[in-house]
Order: C-alpha cells, then structure tokens, then sequence
C-alpha cells in the first residue's frame, strides 16, 4: 500500500519525519508531498532519504527543466496510485484550501483529485484553532467524510498555552491505518511468523522439497505488521519479497528453521506457523552428485517437529507465547486430522485447508481454510490470502482478548 503524505508549512513539519517512519514500520510506501512554506522548516532531501520516494514539491519544474506531459498531471497520477492521504502538519491555510476546493499549488490540487480516504492533523496556534473560520472548515471537511486528528493541549511553540500542539505522532499512524481498513489491534504484540518450504539436502546438487511459495505467511506477516505488531518473519526459501518491516531470518532446512524459532522465541507473545516443514530430511547428505546408475533407495529419517515443541514449551510453562497457532495441510480427513493436531500439540489455534482442491493452497494466490480453536470452528471462504490473513488476525485479536498477556 502506498500514502501521500502532505506536509505543511508550521514548526511541526520536522515531526513529519517520524511519520514516515512508523508508515514504513507497517509496511507502507510513502510518497511526501511539501508545500512552499514547508521547505522553510524541513528541505525535500531529509524526506527523501525517509522515504526512498521522490519528494514533491511544486507543480511543475524547476526553472531551466524542459517541460513534458508527465509533471503537468502528475497531481492525477499520485492520486491515482495511493491508498490514502495524509496532511500533517496541516495548517489553518490548507485546511482552509480544502474545505472552499481551492487548488493552488500540488497538495491542495491532489486533495481535490483523490478519491481515497483523507486523514488531516492540524497543528496551529490556540486562537487559529479556536477561531469560528477553522472550526467551520472543519465541520465542512469532517461532513466530507475527512478523518480529523485534533491536536493536542500543551505549550505552543509560540508560548501559549491549549489546543493546536500536532498530535502524538502513534495517533495519526493510527488515524491513517484505520483509514485503511487496518486497526492498530496487535500493538505491542511481537509475532513470530514462519512461511515457505524447507529444503533437505540430499547431495550437492539436489534436495527434497515441497510446493510452498510462502505467499500465506508472507501475507499473515505483512498484516500484522499493518495491525500494528512487531513482525519476526523466519522464511524459508521463497522468491517474495518479505515485507519491508519484517525482521526477517532466512533459512533452508528444517533443523535450520528449527533452531531459528528457539533462538526467537523468547521474544514473541504470538507465534503463527505457517511454513511447510519437511516431515523428513536423508539420513545422511552425500558430499559428491549423485550419479546415475540405475534404481536408488533413499533412506530417510525424520525432521523435528517444531510445533510441537513450541506446543510442548507452552504446556510446561518454559516458553513466554500465550498464544500458538499453526497451519496444516491436508488432503483428506482435514478437519479430524486438524483436531487431533491441534489437542496433540497444545496448540491455541490450527489453520487448515485442503490443498487437494484446484486453485488454492500451495503457489496460489488464493486460499480457503477452517480455523479450529478448543471453543469454535471459523470458515474462512475461498479469498486472497490477503484476506485469508486478515480473517486468521481477527480471531488471533479475539483469542487475546480472552487471553491477555501476562506480565
């Protein structure tokens, strides 16, 4: 996803810059948009360097810069390739600008020609605030459906006292995320995620491996992240990219994976294992390609089983998760294989779908699963997996609720 940040011209433009990297923390591109009176306060180069994005600042060229199409309607291509916009600091002049449709330089034109959601944070001096003319506009912007963030009460850089402080930087985030359609339900949880295959060598060129891409843990990672959380992805080999927030630890095999989850584990309050671990890995690797000379028996040997480890840490008290989900792949009997999973392994939650159905399940865009707990049976109908994630966050966010984290 990806917000236009609108920066105005007042002494809070400097906090602009924290903004934009709690944006990026949830996994969020971010385009800034500067007025003139802004660069007095900030220069376009400090946004840049946040955001990794272009920084616009006018309308058109600068002097001596051949004009093109491009630039005379970029306003209508930022507003067509964003999510969302948000004005902070916004000043009494832009919000006045907003409110009476007036389009004089880039931000206020891009207000008038998005159709996404608008979140404005006003920060001004007392009486700009209290004055009849602001409060107008902003009933006027609020009817539009604009989320206002008030600002707070406190000194103003002017040395009065009362409202018109921007507010706390964590509210506007979660003013924008909302917006969004992402509440800010998982902040503070830290979630250990693992997504993708293993691979289990079997000699210098080969391995045994599965189809799993990671798409679904990557999507469980990347929306907790929005949700708030601090995400600790453990991937597997996959081709994704993993969400820009994530921290993220690469590995190949099982025991590899393995060893990774225990080293994090203290850290997390909420695991979700959506990885495919391989069941079994060879015996022993060969240290030369195998050559081919006819029938080869394999001997193989069993991998750890790291859900029921981390089951096992939950049960005896050793381990600080409160709440363990995992995810199953089935092709037949799922829902009694899942709960029999999920009663052996002393799981809180299991994620299960059946992957001998066309078009879902592994290296699939989409998804269909049944998440069991040790009080209900949620379907979640054939979606992204996208969407699938949000769905699993949901009943992730009511099982904290019931079960908050202890001390």
């Amino acid at each position: 996803m990806k917000v236009a940040l609108g920066v105005g011209g007042g002494i809070a433009a400097y906090k602009a810059a924290e903004i934009v990297r709690l944006l990026e923390d949830r996994g969020i591109r971010v385009q800034v948009i500067m007025t003139e009176a802004a660069q007095e306060f900030v220069r376009p180069l400090t946004f840049a360097a946040l955001s990794g994005e272009k920084v616009i600042t006018g309308m058109f060229e600068e002097a001596g810069q051949t004009p093109n199409l491009d630039s005379a309607i970029e306003h209508i291509a930022a507003a067509q390739s964003i999510d969302a916009l948000l004005v902070a600091p916004a000043t009494a002049d832009l919000i006045a600008k907003f409110a009476h449709g007036l389009a004089t330089d880039f931000l206020t034109t891009l207000y008038l020609a998005t159709t996404t959601p608008v979140v404005v944070a006003p920060a001004m001096n007392v009486n700009m605030w209290n004055h009849a003319a602001t409060q107008a506009n902003l009933e006027v912007l609020r009817r539009r459906g604009v989320r206002i963030v008030d600002p707070d009460r406190g000194y103003l850089a002017c040395g009065m006292m009362g409202p018109g402080r921007l507010a706390a930087n964590e509210s506007i985030v979660a003013a924008v995320m909302e917006a969004l359609g992402a509440s800010q339900d998982l902040a503070g949880e830290t979630v250990l995620v693992t997504a993708g295959p293993t691979r289990e060598k079997i000699d210098p060129v080969r391995y045994l491996t599965n189809r799993s891409s990671g798409r679904m843990g990557y999507a469980v990672a990347e929306a907790a992240l929005r949700r708030g959380a601090r995400v600790l992805l453990v991937s597997g080999p996959s081709s994704l990219l993993p969400p820009g927030a994530a921290e993220v630890t690469r590995v190949e095999s099982a025991e590899e994976m393995r060893q990774a989850v225990l080293k994090l584990l203290p850290q997390a309050t909420i695991v979700i294992k959506t990885a495919a671990v391989s069941d079994y890995r060879p015996r022993a690797a060969v240290p030369q390609k195998i050559k081919r000379s006819g029938p080869m028996a394999l001997e193989l040997e069993p991998t750890s089983d790291i859900l029921a480890e981390i089951g096992q840490n939950k049960r005896t008290g050793s381990g600080r998760p409160v709440l363990v989900i995992g995810f199953a792949a089935e092709t037949e009997n799922a829902l009694e294989n899942a709960r029999q999973k999920l009663a052996r392994k002393s799981l809180d939650a299991i994620v299960v779908n059946d992957v001998s159905r066309e078009g879902i399940g592994f290296d699939s865009e989409r998804n269909a699963v049944t998440m069991l707990t040790h009080d209900e049976v949620v379907e979640v109908s054939e979606s992204s997996k996208w969407e699938v994630a949000q769905r699993v966050l949901d009943q992730v966010v009511k099982m904290r609720q019931r079960h908050p984290v202890k001390a």
